[in-house]
């Protein structure tokens, strides 16, 4: 268990969730790297239950409002996509053109080089930052897509939030996105 305090302790309730690459590697800034992010959203709403309200991809992190369908565990689908990200990104980062290729694999291995369960790489930081989202109380389910959605323009990479293509917050304006959301 990661030193955590944040975890998901009801496995089908809503949670706003931060998966932050280690050390927090800008990573996702080619279209390579982020649409393994994207296919990976889209399987795991079809085949493993579940269900995304709001995302949005950073340089280096992850921004989810998320729950797991009944009879699937929102740790484990977590778990999975992590594990499947972390290997099929490296895996992009050894065998595309990548001019940060050396530095970025010495961060992820030197993270990872302290850690018995690591073979190699250590790429997403442990625990999910989940944060539960009361049903009684719809403002922190909205506070928190406003948020997700914010990142972006926050961070001047966009004026409008429904310009930035690696979010849900196009499909909050009509506008088809990447990912199969649920709108709230």
């Amino acid at each position: 268990m990661s030193g955590d305090r944040y975890i998901i302790t009801d496995q089908n309730a809503c949670y706003f969730i931060t998966c932050t690459v280690v050390d927090w590697v800008d990573v996702f800034i080619r279209p390579v790297y982020k649409q393994i992010i994207v296919d990976s959203l889209n399987y795991c709403i079809k085949k493993k239950g579940l269900t995304v309200f709001a995302w949005c991809l950073m340089s280096n992190h992850l921004h989810l409002v998320v729950e797991a369908r009944q009879g699937f565990k929102l740790s484990e689908v977590l778990r999975d996509f992590k594990k499947f990200t972390a290997r099929s990104s490296l895996e992009a980062i050894e065998s595309e053109p990548e001019s940060r290729k050396d530095w970025i694999l010495y961060r992820f291995e030197y993270a990872g080089k302290f850690m018995r369960r690591i073979e190699k790489y250590h790429f997403w930081q442990d625990g999910n930052h989940a944060i539960y989202l009361d049903p009684f109380k719809p403002e922190m389910l909205q506070d928190r897509v406003y948020y997700t959605h914010y990142n972006p323009v926050r961070a001047g990479i966009v004026e409008n939030m429904e310009d930035y293509l690696h979010s849900s917050a196009r499909d909050y304006v009509g506008i088809k996105g990447l990912v199969n959301v649920s709108l709230v």
